[in-house]
């Protein structure tokens, strides 16, 4: 697996293209259009290829909220095949090391909207993520969780105890989109995902600390 990060703005239109062929046939169904769009919203684009071909994607960024370091992939999707969790890491490992060398020293927050529970595999290693099972939100988990509806653009869809998010409007939602059937996931974590409808455009909000101790050894990047 061979990942390449690059500014949004340097994304080529057959590159758009070969993004949307990893879901034309299936949902979220993030076709040219909104791949367009997202492009003027992000500021990274990482792509993962085995070879020639495309194997996934994510659009992140790298900022400070309120001061806190933190990474957020607005969108990601990982094709459907039997390397889907080794495309997720690889997509990871390169995330990490750009988070270590923009913030140096510091824990950083990571976030991201989960489609289904194969989404929890992005949190695997990070320390206190939320929502987890046997923890009920702090309030300010709670406005973590609004800061980051915010920066995914639909606050007023969030339900801050579940941690929900309903679109307002029509048309695909972004989020990580990841099938990985053999990931290990905490037990018990699909209770988060039992009212959560991913075809019509639900999403959980998530995150977790990568620890600045983590990052620097490397521990998180194996």
């Amino acid at each position: 697996m061979q990942v390449m990060t690059k500014d949004t703005t340097a994304l080529s239109d057959s590159e758009i293209e070969e993004m949307a062929n990893l879901c034309v046939d299936r949902e979220p169904r993030f076709d040219i259009g909104f791949i367009s769009k997202v492009k003027e919203e992000w500021v990274l684009v990482s792509l993962v290829r085995e070879g020639n071909k495309l194997r996934g994607y994510a659009f992140a960024t790298l900022e400070r909220i309120g001061g806190t370091p933190a990474l957020l992939i607005g969108v990601g999707l990982i094709d459907r095949n039997a390397k889907s969790e080794q495309t997720l890491k690889a997509l990871l490992i390169d995330q990490l090391r750009r988070a270590l060398l923009a913030f140096p020293d510091e824990d950083v927050l990571i976030g991201s909207r989960l489609m289904i529970i194969d989404g929890y595999r992005l949190f695997q290693g990070l320390e206190d993520v939320v929502p987890r099972v046997d923890h009920k939100p702090s309030g300010e988990e709670r406005a973590w969780a609004r800061r980051l509806a915010k920066r995914f653009g639909d606050e007023k869809g969030l339900d801050d105890r579940s941690f929900i998010v309903t679109p307002s409007g029509s048309g695909p939602v972004g989020g990580l989109d990841i099938v990985a059937p053999k990931a290990k996931i905490p037990e018990g974590t699909e209770i988060f995902f039992k009212t959560v409808k991913h075809e019509k455009g639900h999403r959980l909000v998530a995150f977790g600390w990568a620890m600045a101790e983590d990052l620097a050894s490397g521990k998180l990047m194996r």
